[in-house]
């Protein structure tokens, strides 16, 4: 809190203000999508997407990372609603998830996400892009029948990512075509090192000029090409909430149902919107970082405490349960920001504009939108991303590359899951090669523990053992494991016994007993 309210320097602000305004335009549509394949009313979407620039942002560990509803949670928020019996139930799960994740936060459960990976969560950085491309391509095209923000391979529709995609291509709507070929071009164009310089398009970003310009060559088609526009009537332009009147806009919120507060089905949902919610978040922070360009570390639990009070609010003010979002995040670094500034920004400009400007925004055409998630999923997964990791070698690529293809084929979590289960492989098979050396001179041989040994080293213990041939001195020296778990030493007893038949003799310094320095037997 502290550090945002501070005034921010006039370069900042120049920054932070115009990307707000870029998250705000990409967000925008993303929580109308959330909210509509969540089957919640269309305003809860909105509600989450303020809560998490205004109130999220002054709390965030993060100082980058843009906090609202997540397309991650569309199938359980679905299924918890019509569990609970409808959506003002399920208003008070989405409280009392934030009550235990500030609990999380109190008991320090953020440090879970330091032990996921580089390679894991450089993996779902580029799967995430490659999810942005192949999820808005129909878009590009015109074909909008997928809500804009969903991330899901299997979709509602019996569709995938894929025969989406293919099905698009089948007849592309001209006018969308050309937004879309116009608003990269004009993204393109502001990212020449000739325009950068201009301290102008500080203040006036690629992806609103992208905007602005699609939105109004879609109202020159209305004029002069019919057939091209693009319409609410097939759902090609942003449909938000128009309220008439202050009091139908207070209409819009939904207050909890407090009844059933005390229900064990409200406590279960809670507990599994927390827990999913608090991973997705730990995993986007961690992202976050990696993309920042001046490379803060990110309190994670006071970020989880920040996503509690969120849906706290969120859940009071009948929104939708919110969480750190990558794709928002990674749009905001794009767009230049520095700050949290830049989040508050989004929230407020998301607030106001809701009040004021709704009309105007539902002309935005989602062709527009969709060029500029194009560009951030072409940065997020781009070649040099690949050919690092490549470079890598095997131990980090191979986690990598699982994790990239385990998400475009699943979802997020599921892809991180698989993910770190190839990490696990290499960190034991490494650790099977680094515990232990074994080396020999004539028929004598030397066995080192270089580190302290567990039952995972027990295989390469019993590969090394059986190279020592017959007629031999073995020396065990344990002197540099400080710890060795009691299947290492049963399986030298094992070991010892059968050396006897082999006229292997054995002699163990600092292993069996470590408060001396050499015991021979």
């Amino acid at each position: 809190m502290q550090r945002f309210l501070t005034i921010p320097s006039l370069q900042s602000a120049r920054r932070d203000v115009p990307a707000g305004i870029v998250v705000f335009l990409v967000a925008l549509p993303l929580c109308l999508g959330i909210a509509l394949a969540s089957g919640a009313p269309l305003f809860a979407g909105i509600i989450g997407g303020v809560v998490g620039g205004l109130v999220v942002s002054l709390l965030s560990g993060s100082e980058l990372s843009v906090s609202g509803p997540a397309a991650g949670l569309t199938v359980i928020v679905a299924a918890a609603i019509i569990k609970l019996g409808g959506f003002p139930a399920f208003t008070v799960a989405v409280m009392l998830s934030g009550v235990l994740q500030i609990v999380f936060g109190a008991l320090r459960a953020g440090v879970i996400g330091d032990y996921i990976p580089n390679s894991v969560i450089k993996g779902m950085l580029a799967a995430i892009g490659i999810v942005i491309i192949l999820k808005q391509i129909p878009h590009a095209l015109g074909d909008d029948r997928d809500f804009l923000g969903d991330e899901a391979f299997q979709q509602a529709d019996r569709n995938n990512t894929f025969t989406e995609m293919l099905s698009s291509l089948v007849s592309p709507s001209p006018g969308a075509v050309l937004i879309t070929v116009v608003a990269i071009g004009l993204l393109i164009l502001w990212e020449r090192p000739a325009l950068k310089k201009q301290v102008w398009t500080t203040w006036l970003p690629g992806p609103l000029v992208c905007v602005v310009v699609g939105t109004l060559l879609n109202e020159a088609f209305g004029r002069w090409l019919p057939a091209w526009q693009l319409t609410a009537a097939r759902q090609h332009v942003v449909q938000l909430p128009v309220a008439s009147s202050l009091q139908e806009f207070f209409g819009m919120f939904t207050l909890p149902q407090f009844s059933r507060l005390l229900h064990v089905d409200t406590w279960v949902v809670a507990a599994t919107i927390a827990l999913v919610g608090s991973i997705e978040t730990l995993l986007c922070i961690e992202a976050t970082d990696k993309l920042d360009p001046e490379k803060r570390l990110s309190d994670s639990n006071r970020e989880l405490r920040a996503q509690g009070v969120g849906n706290l609010l969120s859940g009071f003010l009948g929104g939708l349960p919110i969480t750190s979002v990558i794709v928002r995040s990674s749009a905001n670094i794009y767009a230049g920001a520095r700050t949290r500034l830049s989040c508050f920004v989004h929230g407020l400009v998301m607030l106001l504009a809701v009040g004021l400007l709704a009309s105007l925004l539902n002309r935005i055409p989602l062709a527009a939108l969709a060029s500029v998630l194009l560009v951030v999923g072409y940065k997020l997964s781009s070649r040099k991303i690949i050919l690092e990791m490549w470079a890598k070698g095997g131990t980090q690529f191979i986690p990598f590359i699982v994790t990239v293809v385990a998400i475009v084929f699943t979802d997020l979590l599921k892809g991180i899951g698989i993910g770190l289960l190839a990490s696990v492989f290499f960190v034991i098979r490494s650790n099977h090669h680094a515990a232990i050396t074994l080396v020999s001179q004539d028929s004598n041989w030397l066995l080192r523990f270089n580190k302290d040994m567990s039952f995972v080293n027990k295989v390469e213990l019993k590969r090394r053992l059986r190279q020592v041939p017959d007629q031999s001195l073995l020396i065990v020296d344990g002197t540099k494991a400080l710890y060795v778990d009691g299947d290492i030493y049963e399986t030298m007893k094992e070991f010892e016994t059968a050396a006897s038949f082999r006229g292997i003799r054995l002699e163990y310094h600092n292993f069996f007993n470590k408060q001396h320095a050499t015991t021979t037997r």
